[in-house]
Parts: structure tokens; C-alpha cells; sequence
């Protein structure tokens, strides 16, 4: 295969996985909050028919379901938001954001999770957006190989102009052939190289990116 036919095959695999993420958002909202939004408005009538009926203890009572679904809902697109672009990566930088994505996921999953990013502070903003996120697909990636018991991520200033990006966890088995070459493609756009390796510790994943993309 050339490398033009790689590269064309490799972006539309990339192309191909953000359909696929948008049909499974569109999928989400639909089956998820919004119909419990449609559940909300549906308790909301019955409390308002209680309340014209003089009956303002089972208007209490549907209106404390009310609150309470409407909490929860608020929860899974709140969840949603930062899947797609948090907050946190925006307002406080890469380093914040990837040691939320490490508490939340580390809890959920009882990963010990060793993160060391701060040099990460010295490239650019969309390039620290592109980097969360293949840091985020390689946590869920080893979520999905185990999940692992130990996560860790560490930024070195590796040389004047290079900054290297180590990423190793212990799940079991290798990651699969699709998702290191979609990795593969994310590095390229930041005009990166992307080595991995796997022995009985786990696999390690190493990014190695120009600091001129500081300047993004």
C-alpha cells in the first residue's frame, strides 16, 4: 500500500470513529435525557392537576420526583460536556484537566493513577486539546483491555525544541490494530511521532512533539 493510499485509509477510519461518536451521542441524548426531560414535563402536569385539585401533598410528592430526575439528568449532561471539551481543559489548562479526567476515571474503575504533566503548560492550546484527547482515548482504551490497575502519564521537556509524552498501563493484551493506527493519525496532525511498545509490565505508548507547536 502507498503512503497516499495509507493516509487516505487512515483518515477515514478517523472520519468513520467521529461518525460513529456522533451517532452515539445523537443516541445518548435521545434515549437518555431527553426522555427524561419528556418524563419531567409529564410529572410536571400532574403536579400542576394536583395542585388545581387542592391536593398539595401529592403535588409535593411529584415534585420532589421532579427535582430529583431533573438532577440527575443535569449529572449525565454535565458528563456529556466534558467527554466533548471540558471546561476545565479551557478555563484552567491541559494539566487541570487531565488530572480531573484521572480522579474520575481512577475512581470509577480503582486505577491508581500517576500523572506528571505540567511541562505539557508549554504548547499550545488546540495542541493541548488534541493531546487530552489522545490521552483520554488511551485511558479508555486500557479501561476497555481490563481495566488497568495502574495508569500513568508524564510530559518531559525531552530537548530544547521536543517535548516527549509517556503514557504506560497494566491491562492485559496488546491494543488493537484500528486504534493505534487512529492514535497513530491524531500524532501526525500534531506533527508527531508515536512509538508503542508491550511487555509483560503492560504497554507503553510514547509521543514525541516539537515545542513549536506552542506557537498554534
Amino acid at each position: 500500500m502507498s503512503d497516499d493510499s495509507a493516509r487516505r485509509e487512515l483518515t477515514e477510519q478517523i472520519l468513520a470513529a467521529e461518525q460513529d461518536e456522533r451517532r452515539r451521542i445523537a443516541l445518548f441524548l435521545h434515549d437518555g435525557p431527553v426522555q427524561s426531560l419528556s418524563g419531567v414535563a409529564l410529572i410536571l402536569d400532574a403536579a400542576l392537576d394536583f395542585i388545581a385539585a387542592g391536593q398539595p401533598e401529592q403535588a409535593r410528592e411529584v415534585l420532589e420526583k421532579a427535582l430529583e430526575l431533573t438532577r440527575a439528568t443535569v449529572g449525565e449532561l454535565r458528563d456529556l460536556s466534558f467527554n466533548l471539551e471540558p471546561v476545565v481543559l479551557r478555563d484552567h489548562g491541559f494539566a487541570t484537566a487531565v488530572q480531573a479526567l484521572a480522579q474520575a476515571r481512577g475512581m470509577e474503575h480503582g486505577i491508581h493513577m500517576e500523572i506528571d504533566v505540567a511541562a505539557a503548560d508549554t504548547l499550545g492550546e488546540r495542541t493541548q486539546a488534541a493531546l487530552f484527547q489522545i490521552v483520554r482515548e488511551a485511558l479508555e482504551g486500557s479501561i476497555r483491555r481490563g481495566p488497568p490497575t495502574t495508569f500513568a502519564v508524564r510530559v518531559v521537556k525531552a530537548e530544547p525544541d521536543r517535548v516527549q509524552v509517556v503514557i504506560h498501563d497494566d491491562a492485559p493484551g496488546e491494543r488493537r490494530r484500528s486504534s493505534i493506527q487512529v492514535l497513530n493519525e491524531r500524532a501526525r496532525t500534531l506533527g508527531g511521532s508515536l512509538a508503542f511498545a508491550h511487555d509483560e509490565s503492560g504497554t507503553t505508548m510514547t509521543l514525541e512533539l516539537r515545542t513549536y507547536a506552542a506557537t498554534d
